[in-house]
C-alpha cells in the first residue's frame, strides 16, 4: 500500500463490496496488524479517535509502536471528569505524541443552554441526545469530513447496539469512509489483560467502580451484577446508552442523532 503523507490528498475510498472482503481477511489478524495497515494505507488522512478509556489505551499503546507520529485526537465535550483530563496529560508525557483536542462550537451551546438550561438531558431523553449531539457528534464531524478513515475503540461485547461491529465498516454518515475498530473481537478481560501486561495508564475512575467512562454529570460507578454501561446515563430506563457518534440513535419523536 502506498503511504499519503499529503493529507489534502484524497485517494479513491474501497466500495462496500471492497471493504466486506477487506473485514473478512483482517477478522482473523492481530489489532497490530489493522492498525498498520490503516496507516500505512492512508497516512495522515487516518486518525485515532479516543476518549481515553480502557481500549483507547490499549489502542495508543500499540499505535505508538506501529507509528508514534500517526494522528491522535479525542474530543473535549466541556463536562469531561477531571480524572479524564489528568490523563490525557499522562498520556502525552507517556508517549510523546501529538493529542489533537476539538471542541463543540460555542454558539450552538450557548444557544441550547439558554433555550434548555445547563443540564437539559435530566429531563428528556432528546434532549439528551441533543447534548451529545452538539458536544460530541457535530466536533466529531468536522474533524470526519477531511479524512478517508478513522480507527476507533469498539467492541462488540460493549453492547447489544455493537455486537454486529466489522474490524472495518464503509462510515456512511461521514460520506463513505473508513471506519476501523480494531479491538472488535475483544472483550473487557482481554483488554485489562494488556494494560496491566504493559504498564499502561489508565483511567482512575476504573479504580473506583466505573465501568464506562463519558461526560461526568452523565457517568457513574456501578454497583455488582450491573451492565457495564450501566453507569451512562444511569437515570434512563430502557433506552441505548449511545450518544449518536456510532451505532444511528432513534429519538422517540422519530428523530435521530445525526450529525449536522
Amino acid at each position: 500500500m502506498v503511504r499519503l503523507e499529503d493529507t489534502k490528498t484524497r485517494r479513491p475510498l474501497p466500495t462496500a463490496e471492497e471493504v466486506k472482503a477487506l473485514a473478512a481477511q483482517f477478522e482473523a489478524k492481530s489489532a497490530e496488524d489493522l492498525i498498520r495497515w490503516t496507516f500505512d494505507t492512508f497516512g495522515g488522512r487516518a486518525a485515532f479517535c479516543t476518549s481515553f478509556q480502557a481500549e483507547g489505551m490499549a489502542i495508543l499503546d500499540m499505535l505508538h509502536e506501529v507509528d508514534p507520529s500517526a494522528r491522535v485526537f479525542t474530543i473535549d465535550t466541556g463536562r469531561l471528569p477531571q480524572e479524564t483530563y489528568d490523563l490525557i496529560d499522562r498520556a502525552r508525557e507517556r508517549y510523546g505524541m501529538a493529542i489533537e483536542v476539538y471542541y463543540p462550537d460555542h454558539e450552538e451551546l450557548a444557544s441550547m443552554v439558554a433555550k434548555h438550561g445547563i443540564n437539559p438531558f435530566y429531563r428528556s431523553y432528546s434532549l439528551r441526545l441533543l447534548c451529545c449531539e452538539l458536544r460530541k457528534v457535530h466536533p466529531l464531524s468536522r474533524v470526519l469530513k477531511d479524512l478517508d478513515a478513522w480507527v476507533t475503540g469498539l467492541m462488540r461485547t460493549q453492547s447489544s447496539t455493537r455486537a454486529e461491529t466489522q474490524k472495518i465498516e464503509r462510515d456512511e454518515v461521514h460520506g463513505g469512509i473508513i471506519k476501523v475498530n480494531p479491538l472488535a473481537d475483544w472483550d473487557s478481560s482481554r483488554v485489562w489483560d494488556y494494560l496491566r501486561a504493559n504498564n499502561v495508564p489508565y483511567n482512575a475512575l476504573y479504580d473506583r467502580g466505573y465501568t464506562s467512562i463519558g461526560c461526568a454529570p452523565c457517568t457513574r460507578a456501578i454497583g455488582p451484577g450491573e451492565d457495564p454501561r450501566a453507569g451512562r446515563w444511569w437515570w434512563e430506563k430502557g433506552m441505548p446508552k449511545e450518544c449518536g457518534i456510532h451505532p444511528a440513535i432513534v429519538r422517540r419523536n422519530g428523530g435521530s442523532a445525526k450529525p449536522g
